[in-house]
């Protein structure tokens, strides 16, 4: 028997979002057998598992490597698979290396393409790569500025190719991925996502005030949240040693009960889900961390802060603050 969790939405939840600790209203949560719940993705009726599979740890894999990894993750009910084709040759190895259980995973990719005709040639590309006659989910990539957003929007824009697709029955769900909060809140004002890509971090949170005017507006829209840089420490200092995290733009957490606080604040929001950072470390850190990522209490969520606020965030946001 499966154990459920099902707490309902109410009028006020989405400016509760705001300050913290948000609540899980609306999202329906699953505990199966198995180490990873499984919460609703926004409207779309499907059931995601917390921690997803982030493509970008197949770029330097071998075929070998790729099959094992990707196992693992379906062994320990992983049904979220994430990909795109900037992530090297990821889509390469992971399209035979899904192959198997293609029928019972949840498989989104992106395109950062900004045109139509661009944007259509590259999701081609990438269907036959994924060995797959469709995505659940295909997403814009990365968008940050507000020029990108006015592309994508325009009669020869991205979001053409996106409808067309849908219609076409290539994609079920159209979402993005966006690297600030301007171009968030542009995108979902111009166009009814069905999900969000965002940063949820601690210290992005509070430290650098970025994050939750977009999470505020995207559980009012009742869209399904997707989170990043949830196990994300800080940029990285002059004088590290990147070599052992080639991947990694910032530094990750390398301590278990460190990166058991970054995923816990992160998925003590509404969000579905949260993607590991670029190494197969991390990955397998995440899965055996997953029984253990639970709600954070009152008096974690007063050290957290005062962690985040002494700690350098990736992401600021000043407009309106």
């Amino acid at each position: 028997m499966k154990r459920r969790e099902f707490l309902k939405h109410t009028a006020g939840a989405a400016g509760m979002l705001t300050c913290f600790p948000a609540t899980l209203l609306g999202i329906e949560r699953d505990f199966l057998p198995g180490p990873i719940e499984r919460r609703t993705l926004g409207k779309t009726g499907e059931k995601l598992s917390v921690i997803g599979f982030g493509g970008y740890v197949l770029d330097l894999s071998t075929p070998e490597q790729a099959r094992d990894w990707v196992r693992e993750a379906f062994e320990a009910s992983v049904n979220y698979f994430d990909v795109a084709p900037e992530y090297g040759q990821a889509e390469e190895r992971m399209g035979p290396a899904l192959e198997p259980y293609c029928k019972q995973v949840f498989l989104a990719c992106k395109t950062a393409q900004r045109n139509q005709a661009a944007a259509t040639e590259e999701l081609d590309r990438s269907l036959r790569r994924l060995r797959t006659d469709h995505f659940d989910l295909y997403q814009l990539h990365h968008v940050t500025t507000l020029k990108e957003v006015e592309t994508i929007f325009s009669e020869d824009g991205a979001i053409k190719a996106f409808e067309a697709a849908k219609k076409a029955g290539k994609v079920r769900f159209l979402g993005f991925s966006a690297h600030s909060v301007e171009a968030a809140l542009a995108l979902m004002d111009g166009f009814a996502f069905d999900t969000i890509m965002f940063p949820v971090n601690y210290a992005t949170w509070y430290a650098g005030n970025f994050g939750p005017q977009v999470l505020a507006r995207a559980k009012e829209k009742q869209m399904g949240i997707l989170a990043l840089k949830a196990m994300a420490k800080r940029p990285w200092p002059k004088d590290a040693n990147r070599k052992a995290h080639p991947g990694c733009w910032y530094e990750p957490m390398t301590d278990p009960d460190e990166a058991l606080m970054g995923l816990r604040f992160t998925l003590s929001h509404p969000v579905t889900a949260a993607l590991t950072p670029t190494d197969e470390g991390y990955l397998k850190l995440a899965l055996k961390l997953a029984p253990r990522v639970t709600p954070l209490q009152p008096e974690e969520i007063v050290a957290i802060k005062q962690k985040a606020m002494a700690t350098a965030p990736l992401f600021k946001y000043t407009s309106g603050a």
